[in-house]
């Protein structure tokens, strides 16, 4: 494999890092290509040979919290076949981003204001969510199949979750000494056994 091949990917993913630090730092409306070049060790000049833009740049920066949040959610997943477990394990992983890794949900805030005055942006934020909820029906899915859940529409039921998710995970990037993340875990955990519980209908 050439040289060229391995430090490509491994400076570019540096670059994107740069920009998540200097997003949760100063805010998209202060970012400047000089600022990330400096944050990223590299002449200015540098970083148009891997971004076409600093657009592009706030899609890459977008796309690494993203990929970390995948891992840490996989990670806290794994070793279960129980659809509730799983689910639970996804939303609990990733309210503790929240507190533990304050910078991936600024970056989401700073993208998502950004996004709401280029059409760009809004599709690559329309890709992400739809990604997500995906994973999310996937589970649900699994859980009705499995009786662990009540029979609902899993893309409605994707939507309700990640409305729950970045819900309380707002609350805690934005006023953490007045909710923790355990408190989340618990208000999640409660709300989503109310509305999937396989018996919920029955009380209705």
């Amino acid at each position: 494999m050439s040289p060229r091949r391995v430090v490509r990917p491994l400076r570019r993913e540096e670059i994107a890092r740069a920009t998540i630090r200097c997003l949760a730092r100063d805010g998209a409306g202060r970012l400047t290509m000089k600022q990330i070049a400096r944050e990223a060790g590299v002449a200015q000049g540098i970083l148009h040979y891997y971004f076409a833009d600093k657009r592009a740049m706030l899609v890459a920066a977008l796309e690494t919290v993203m990929a970390d949040l995948d891992r840490r959610v996989l990670q806290h997943a794994r070793g279960s076949r129980d659809a509730r477990v799983r689910l639970r394990a996804l939303v609990r992983a990733c309210l503790a981003t929240a507190v533990t890794q304050r910078e991936l949900w600024i970056v989401f805030v700073e993208f998502w204001g950004a996004m709401m005055h280029d059409a760009a942006l809004r599709r690559v934020n329309a890709d992400l969510y739809a990604r997500i909820r995906r994973v999310l029906a996937g589970e649900v899915t699994r859980g009705v199949r499995a009786g662990c859940f009540r029979p609902v529409r899993a893309d409605h039921a994707a939507a309700l979750i990640l409305a729950v998710v970045d819900g309380l995970s707002l609350q805690l990037t934005f006023d953490p000494a007045r909710i923790s993340a355990a408190v989340a875990g618990r208000i999640a955990d409660d709300a989503l056994a109310r509305y999937l519980a396989a018996d919920a209908g029955r009380s209705r």
